[in-house]
């Protein structure tokens, strides 16, 4: 039961997606599973992703939305709130509730069953120009960022440029 509600709400969210032709990303179903979504979409404009095409993956949970789903990079990424493997980190990801262990993280920021995939692709955009060095995934890259600007500016744009060349 649990599942097919997750279902619905999914279908009913990728069809909006796919309706809005303002989202700026493209989304798919891998292999005709409505839990695994692939995600396309170029870097923002005026951040150093900018002119990179990235490819992410999301696996939702059989209890979604009650859950939040896990989003992972396929892309190479550097970044200080994406792990080596291309796992995301930002708090929307969250499992709903208070965090013991990170007072910095309120509930609200976390997961609500009222969010959905377009938030969750919002944040993530703006994460990209705007890390969270707080609680980095990434630690070097988090280390890069704060103490030497111009060498992450230089890998993120790197990457960017390779993001391209590998499609």
């Amino acid at each position: 039961m649990v599942e097919n509600f997750a279902v619905g709400r999914l279908q009913s969210e990728f069809k909006e997606l796919v309706q809005n032709e303002d989202i700026g990303f493209s989304i798919g179903l891998e292999n005709d599973n409505w839990f695994e979504w692939s995600v396309c979409f170029t870097g923002p404009e005026d951040t150093p992703f900018e002119g990179g095409f990235f490819m992410a993956a999301i696996h939702f949970p059989n209890d979604y939305p009650n859950s939040p789903p896990e989003m992972r990079f396929k892309t190479e990424m550097w970044h200080p709130n994406i792990y080596p493997d291309g796992r995301v980190c930002i708090s929307i990801l969250h499992p709903p509730g208070e965090d013991e262990f990170n007072s910095l993280e309120s509930a609200d920021e976390r997961w609500r069953p009222i969010l959905g995939v377009e938030s969750i692709l919002h944040s993530v955009v703006s994460m990209l120009n705007d890390p969270n060095l707080d609680s980095p995934a990434n630690v070097d890259a988090a280390v890069e960022y704060r103490d030497s600007r111009d060498t992450y500016l230089r890998k993120v744009r790197r990457l960017a440029q390779k993001s391209v060349e590998s499609l």
